[in-house]
């Protein structure tokens, strides 16, 4: 099975309880040995200006997150796409559910593309 994860997954980004250090590094300790890890690639300024407000884009830049928001919903857009040749699965963080075009999520915090959006990224895509 191919996982899709990047090292900038490892960041602690928030105080929140899905950002604390050791999570990822738990996972990956367990599932390496059974997994052909692909590095995630960001999504593109198109595909996240796609499912967000140009509003909720600057506030997460301002909050220093944007990066790793974007790298999430890369490799959420890769694993989709490679999930229809073979089994994929994204090991990807930070997570962002709760989340939608014009505010931030619950359990971010800090406000990241969300869950849901990354779907629609991943739909459209």
């Amino acid at each position: 099975m191919k996982v899709i994860f990047h090292e900038d997954f490892y960041q602690v980004y928030s105080s929140d309880p899905a950002s604390a250090p050791g999570r990822m590094e738990a996972i990956v300790e367990v599932i390496g040995p059974a997994v052909d890890f692909v590095e995630a690639e960001p999504a593109s300024d198109s595909d996240i200006s796609a499912v967000h407000t140009e509003p909720h884009i600057d506030h997460v830049k301002q909050e220093g997150v944007y990066d790793v928001a974007a790298l999430a919903a890369g490799g959420a857009i890769q694993a989709a796409s490679l999930s229809l040749k073979g089994p994929c699965f994204g090991l990807i963080r930070p997570p962002g559910h709760h989340a939608s075009s014009q505010q931030h999520g619950r359990c971010i915090r800090a406000s990241e593309t969300e869950q849901k959006n990354r779907e629609c990224l991943c739909a459209g895509y």
